[in-house]
């Protein structure tokens, strides 16, 4: 039993540590990139946060799509499907477009009204018409990078459930540098280059996706021995009916749930945004902070995922069943210390931005919270990617957006606008809400009713 432990954990280190480090790069320079507007003033730093909110949106909606059909891309792996393996690839293609092209439609009509709802709170009617200005030009120049985000997450996204996690790491990492180097160039309009501000991080940015796509297309096209599902993978688009309605019907739910948890989150910051106009900049800062001390619990999650869906799509359900509370058990202890690493650098980081003291003290406090509640966080991450792994998108769909619309919602709602209640005591109640989450998630990753195979 032992040698199997060290050898579950073995296996999920392997496939963690590359996304842990992508994932850690990438967080690590958007801070940068927003210690770099921070540096051009406070109405930069809450236009570019509240797009960037808004286009989270749009990441988790497709990430819903590539995880959906990614439950099957990591079952097909297990038993030794290839074709299989392909034929997931070429749905997560299909559908990313499309979901792309409906999302780009959505932001460029509707880009100011979604922006002006986050700037309702008390603030200077100047600040707010120039972080509303920010806001709709990033967002605009942002809408031409989703098409290659959208078609990186389908290649990027396959490879990982087959356990090539190198890869996607590698060209993220560099789409990353490039990001990191045109945002320097561009914001500042340093060597020469035009002093853009905002719209020079957007600009960089669109760039940025289009070198990772590239990358990742030359690396699978000229790999085909390492990554066998490439081999034909653009001969023809055809996907069995059967399949695409299995695709569809696991994939709806996740795809729902990402969108609903996503707009839940967004309006969780817009109920806290009408304290103030302050409350977006320091939220912006804490989360900044935040995504770069997450990123071991979530990688972690994801690779539980994919490490269940191996076992069962190899037959082993009783081994699944042993293994999840071990895996969960590795996620939360790497929380809890993120989780203190980063109640600990909370007076520090807010600092670094050049703003008043009142939103570097706000953030830090807000810092300290999230801190608290990280190993919480990575208890219910790692139980939904569990329940996740055996296609119970349903279930997961109301274990997570559900959760957020029913509990999170209406209690940062009522309190928003119904109390008096100050801003951080209303964050610490809401977070604190996510123990109810942690209770459901347990109980149900115990019930085993989530190891199944569904590539027989």
């Amino acid at each position: 039993m032992q040698t199997e432990t060290k050898k579950l954990f073995k296996t999920i280190t392997t496939i963690a540590v590359p996304m842990m480090i992508q994932n850690g790069v990438s967080n690590a320079v958007s801070l940068l990139d927003n210690l770099m507007i921070g540096r051009v003033g406070t109405n930069e730093v809450s236009g570019v946060a509240i797009s960037n909110q808004l286009i989270f949106v749009f990441y988790l909606v497709i990430f819903g799509a590539t995880t959906g059909v990614g439950i099957f891309t990591a079952q097909f792996h297990g038993k030794g499907d290839t074709e299989g393996v392909r034929i997931s690839f070429r749905f997560k293609l299909i559908a990313n477009f499309i979901l792309t092209l409906l999302c780009i439609g959505v932001f460029f009509l509707f880009s100011e009204q979604l922006i002006s709802l986050f700037l309702k709170g008390e603030g200077e009617i100047d600040d707010i018409e120039k972080t509303l200005a920010v806001g709709m030009t990033y967002m605009k120049i942002s809408l031409i990078g989703l098409v290659p985000l959208g078609f990186a997450n389908a290649y990027s996204g396959t490879l990982r459930d087959i356990g090539k996690t190198s890869i996607p790491m590698a060209s993220s990492i560099a789409a990353i540098f490039v990001n990191l180097i045109g945002n320097a160039l561009l914001i500042f309009g340093l060597c020469g280059c035009p002093r853009l501000g905002a719209a020079g991080a957007a600009v960089a940015t669109v760039i940025s996706r289009f070198v990772e796509l590239l990358i990742l297309v030359i690396y699978t096209g000229t790999h085909p021995g390492k990554i066998p599902f490439i081999r034909g993978a653009f001969r023809n688009f055809r996907i069995p009916g059967k399949l695409a309605l299995s695709f569809t019907v696991r994939s709806l739910p996740l795809l729902f749930n990402e969108a609903l948890w996503a707009t839940g989150i967004t309006f969780l910051n817009q109920s806290y945004s009408l304290r103030s106009l302050s409350a977006v900049t320091a939220i912006s800062i804490e989360s900044t902070i935040y995504n770069v001390f997450m990123v071991a619990f979530v990688a972690m999650g994801e690779a539980v995922g994919i490490v269940i869906g191996h076992i069962l799509g190899g037959g082993e359900p009783d081994r699944a069943k042993r293994a999840a509370p071990k895996l969960i058990g590795l996620t939360v202890f790497c929380g809890l210390v993120s989780g203190i690493l980063l109640a600990l650098i909370s007076p520090y980081f807010p600092r670094f931005y050049n703003t008043t003291d009142d939103i570097k003290h706000l953030a830090t406090m807000i810092i300290m919270i999230y801190g608290l509640v990280m190993p919480i966080y990575a208890f219910t991450h790692a139980s939904y990617f569990v329940i996740r792994a055996g296609g119970n998108t349903f279930i997961t769909f109301l274990f997570d957006s559900c959760f957020v619309w029913l509990i999170s919602v209406p209690a940062a709602y009522c309190l928003s606008r119904f109390t008096q209640v100050p801003l951080l005591p209303m964050i610490a109640i809401v977070q604190s809400l996510e123990i109810i989450k942690a209770i459901i998630g347990g109980i149900m990753v115990r019930s085993g009713i989530w190891a199944k195979n569904i590539v027989k």
